[in-house]
């Protein structure tokens, strides 16, 4: 055997070797649905159908869908000239939607409190990066919270039995569409109008400059009800079905699907709506506040639950190719250099995962109306700096992995690992960008206090018998320190400031819930210790090593 017989032996190996199983083989993910999910056993069985499917038929699929040529396209108009506003999908598409729901991932929402199960089915899935549906589940599980908590008997009898369906071929899937060419971030800038109609449903007009999942059947949609009253407060939330009663579309146009950078095989559009009929998700003026709280929130959960699965699926991909990828004689794992970049994406990994879970859990308590007021409030502060964390983490890590393949890491073709970033850039934007939501838990906590119970949430799940217990409570009572400083100073340099301190809470966030010994070391050092210095620690390249390898000596 030559050298090259040799070299593309080892990528057979190497692909080879890649778990047959997202979830058996995913042992971060039992250890912490072991602790998050009260009927853990019973869920297993489907844990383990849906974790087969995404390691095996999602991926080759999902992978052909995103190839140049074979994303979605647009059709105006029917063979016979009616206009039907049609996405076009190639075949994959919808053999990957009915495994995902198949799994009964929307369904789960008929009874509260399965946050935590359904973020499984989501994070497995997410190993495949969007996928062309993970957005479109996002804004679903959304538009169905909002339904049931705020929707009228009339909506929900209406539009929730097709959202909760689990029959891709019957159910239908929800859009949202907030943002406006004027105002991405500044919702309150948004000039879309609705009109009350004689009926009592209302008529939309006016330009959304992002629609994703264009092609659902249900948009979810802010516009603004009283048109003398500015901001916000103005902005009603309204539930826009596709088709009218007669099956013609109604009263939108699309001017164009968006050219991504990720998530290309999902559809976002341009769209002008022109006396679209459309149905106020609870009172109007409660619009934009039942938006953050019911649709965001619940979006911003399952966008840190994406980047946890992808993070998790760089960390496959990065760890098994160094194990069978050969240079100067030995498989690179063997070279510290490599053992480190494995040991940053293996413990990033494992801290998005125990946050993100932490905080479905969390949801889980409050929907079952085990909650305190408390709960209430760690929960919305939480929720928007986990979302930040896991989307800049998850973009790095990824590029880290990208580093331990080479230049093999930039071939589209070779791995999913380009796929994966692309999709991570366009996961830092969505749901609200990074300063947003900086400026938002600052403004929360100048008014509410919710760093108080927020801060009693971490302290109360600090792991007291964990040899880390100081370094992180240290790291909190610091952090919340300078929260209280930043408050009680200038604005503006609250405003300049505050991303580091979210930074910083949210990496102590994260290791509050992180139990692997190793990984959670590697964690605390590089983002809790400012002092640590990995060359004067004995114990950091045995670490590492086993980390990578299991053993130092495998």
């Amino acid at each position: 055997m030559n050298n090259a017989q040799r070299g593309r032996a080892a990528l057979r190996a190497w692909e080879d070797s890649k778990p047959d199983n997202l979830f058996t083989e995913d042992r971060i993910l039992q250890q912490t649905l072991q602790r998050t999910l009260a009927d853990y056993d019973a869920a297993r069985p489907r844990l383990e159908a849906f974790g087969a499917q995404c390691a095996g038929a999602m991926d080759a699929l999902a992978k052909e869908e995103d190839r140049i040529g074979n994303h979605p396209r647009l059709e105006r108009w029917s063979h016979i000239g009616e206009r039907v506003e049609r996405i076009v999908f190639h075949p994959n598409h919808d053999a990957i939607g009915e495994m995902i729901w198949g799994s009964g991932i929307t369904a789960l929402q008929a009874a509260p409190g399965n946050n935590v199960l359904q973020n499984a089915l989501f994070y497995l899935a997410a190993h495949n990066g969007e996928a062309g549906h993970l957005c479109s589940l996002a804004c679903t599980f959304g538009l169905i919270r909002a339904l049931q908590q705020v929707g009228s008997a009339e909506l929900q009898a209406t539009y929730l039995p097709p959202l909760l369906s689990d029959d891709y071929y019957a159910m239908q899937h929800g859009a949202q569409f907030l943002t406006e060419v004027q105002g991405g971030s500044d919702v309150g800038a948004n000039a879309i109008v609705a009109t009350p109609a004689a009926d009592g449903s209302w008529r939309i007009t006016g330009e959304k400059w992002f629609c994703s999942n264009i092609n659902a059947e249900q948009f979810l949609m802010t516009a603004r009800a009283n048109p003398d009253q500015a901001g916000t407060r103005g902005l009603g939330l309204f539930l826009v079905p596709r088709l009218l009663p007669d099956g013609t579309t109604n009263g939108f146009f699309i001017r164009r699907l968006k050219e991504k950078l990720g998530t290309r095989t999902l559809a976002s559009a341009e769209v002008d709506f022109e006396e679209a009929v459309a149905y106020p998700i609870g009172p109007p003026e409660d619009g934009f506040k039942n938006a953050v709280s019911l649709v965001l929130n619940t979006s911003r959960l399952v966008n840190a639950t994406a980047c946890a699965g992808i993070m998790a699926r760089t960390a496959i991909e990065a760890s098994t190719y160094a194990c069978h990828r050969e240079a100067f004689g030995q498989p690179v794992a063997r070279y510290p250099l490599v053992q480190e970049a494995i040991a940053d994406i293996q413990s990033e990994a494992a801290a998005a995962t125990a946050s993100t879970f932490a905080l479905a859990a969390l949801l889980d308590r409050i929907e079952r109306g085990e909650g305190t007021t408390a709960d209430e409030a760690a929960f919305r502060m939480l929720v928007n700096i986990n979302k930040m964390i896991t989307a800049v983490r998850g973009s790095e890590t990824v590029r880290r992995g990208i580093e331990v393949l080479g230049g093999n890491g930039a071939i589209e073709t070779f791995s999913i690992l380009p796929r994966l970033y692309r999709d991570m850039m366009v996961l830092e934007s969505w749901e609200g960008t990074h300063n947003v939501l900086c400026v938002q838990v600052l403004r929360d906590c100048a008014r509410y206090r919710l760093h108080d119970p927020f801060a009693a949430y971490l302290h109360a799940h600090i792991d007291a018998d964990s040899p880390h217990a100081d370094r992180i409570r240290a790291a909190l009572d610091a952090s919340i320190a300078q929260l209280e400083s930043l408050i009680a100073g200038d604005p503006l340099v609250a405003q300049a400031h505050i991303r580091r301190v979210v930074e910083r809470l949210g990496s102590v966030a994260q290791a509050v819930f992180m139990t692997d010994p190793d990984l959670l070391a590697h964690f605390v050092n590089r983002h809790l210790v400012s002092s640590y210095d990995p060359m004067a620690d004995a114990g950091y390249l045995p670490r590492i090593a086993r980390i990578t390898l299991g053993t130092p000596d495998d």
